[in-house]
Parts: C-alpha cells; sequence; structure tokens
C-alpha cells in the first residue's frame, strides 16, 4: 500500500499527556511517525511538527487532530523531507569548514537544481571532547546522511565516535590531516572544497557515484 510522507504542525495546550493523545489518533489512521519534534513551548501551549507516512487522506488525520480539547490547531505541510530534503553536516576548524561549505553547497545546487534535496549545515568546533559530542549527536540529527569532520588534527575520543556513527549507517568524510581519524572514515579527501563536493556526491541519487565501488579511500 502506497504511503505518503507529509508535514504536520500541531499547536496544543503545554499539559501532562499531550503527546500521548496525539500519537493515538495518528496510530488510529495507520500513521508512521518517522520523526517529531518540539518547535516550541511555554508554560502554557506547544507547537509539535510531525513527520508522517500515512496511506489515508492526511486531511482526515488533521480533522481528528483538530476535533482534540488540547489541540488548538492542525496545520498540514511539506515534510522537511521534501523541503530540506538529505543533510550534510560539516564539523570543525573555522577556515576548513568554510572551504568544504563551499564545495558541498555548490555541489548541492547543481543536484538540487535537478530534482534532488540537499542541505548544508555547519558548526566550527575546537576540543576533542566538543568535537566528540558533536559527531555522536549528528547521529541524532533527523535526515542526516554524511557527515565531514574538517580540521588539522583529530584522533582519541573523536575517532571511536566516527566509529560508533557509521556502525549507525552515516557516511563519514575526513579531511587529510594528522590523528586517527582518517584511519576510520569512509573517505579521506586532501583538498576541503573537493571533500564538500564528494560528500554531497555520495548522498545524491542524481549522482553516479558510489563508495563502496572506490578502488582507494584517500584522495
Amino acid at each position: 500500500m502506497k504511503r505518503d510522507r507529509y508535514g504536520l504542525l500541531v499547536h496544543a495546550a503545554a499539559a501532562p499527556g499531550v503527546l500521548h493523545q496525539l500519537t493515538g489518533v495518528i496510530a488510529r489512521h495507520r500513521g508512521e511517525i518517522s520523526s517529531v519534534a518540539i518547535v516550541e513551548r511555554t508554560d502554557e501551549e506547544t507547537r509539535i511538527d510531525f513527520e508522517v507516512s500515512l496511506p489515508g487522506r492526511i486531511e482526515d488525520l488533521a480533522r481528528d487532530l483538530g476535533a482534540l480539547s488540547i489541540v488548538k490547531s492542525a496545520v498540514v505541510l511539506h515534510s522537511l523531507q521534501k523541503i530540506y530534503g538529505k543533510r550534510i553536516i560539516i564539523i570543525g576548524g573555522g577556515a576548513q569548514v568554510g572551504q568544504v561549505a563551499m564545495g558541498a553547497i555548490a555541489e548541492a545546487d547543481r543536484h538540487n537544481i535537478r530534482g534532488e534535496h540537499i542541505s548544508v549545515d555547519t558548526i566550527p568546533l575546537v576540543g576533542e571532547r566538543q568535537l566528540a559530542d558533536a559527531v555522536r549527536a549528528v547521529a541524532r540529527l533527523p535526515r542526516a546522511r554524511a557527515l565531514v569532520l574538517a580540521g588539522a588534527l583529530m584522533g582519541g575520543e573523536i575517532t571511536r565516535a566516527v566509529g560508533e556513527v557509521r556502525a549507525q549507517g552515516l557516511i563519514v568524510i575526513s579531511l587529510n590531516m594528522a590523528g586517527s581519524v582518517p584511519e576510520v572514515a569512509d573517505l579521506v579527501v586532501s583538498d576541503p572544497v573537493q571533500a564538500g563536493v564528494m560528500a554531497v556526491m555520495a548522498v545524491a541519487h542524481t549522482a553516479k557515484f558510489n563508495l563502496a565501488r572506490l578502488d582507494k579511500k584517500v584522495f
């Protein structure tokens, strides 16, 4: 059975059990929740964003959600998957992050024109613990498909974090830097601009590029 994916922004009262009531309605409509996020919360109200796959009419689900006494409104939107699509995350030193982002944004633009949906997020960070925490957190980000580590020296706890997120299916690309991170990455690229380009190519369905078919992993 075909299941279409939608976004739902629910404006509800801030009270115990709100999510339980909302997800109960979604379950009755045989909806599958792919992500949920509390966009904003005050003492009186909360806005909750759902990504839902549904076999039936989304209007029927929105109507039944709106009928709950705790719900002020339930608005049907395009899913974030459709709007922002797959995410490339770039973490590391500021200068290197900027160069990787240049390559990733330029390449994503080329594929998005052809119907792909890829967005690029960056965060400049320093410090082994801070970087390791950020790497592990990427696996929790909705729609994150590839991580680029951009810096001059990364190892230790960062290397262990890379192994963990790769085991969860995340593609990890590293600049050719000092430290042990390049040894555990899926791909090592010396030029930061090219690293951004290859990260996008690795996740784009409009690109004929497969990491598994590469004879080497260092470029």
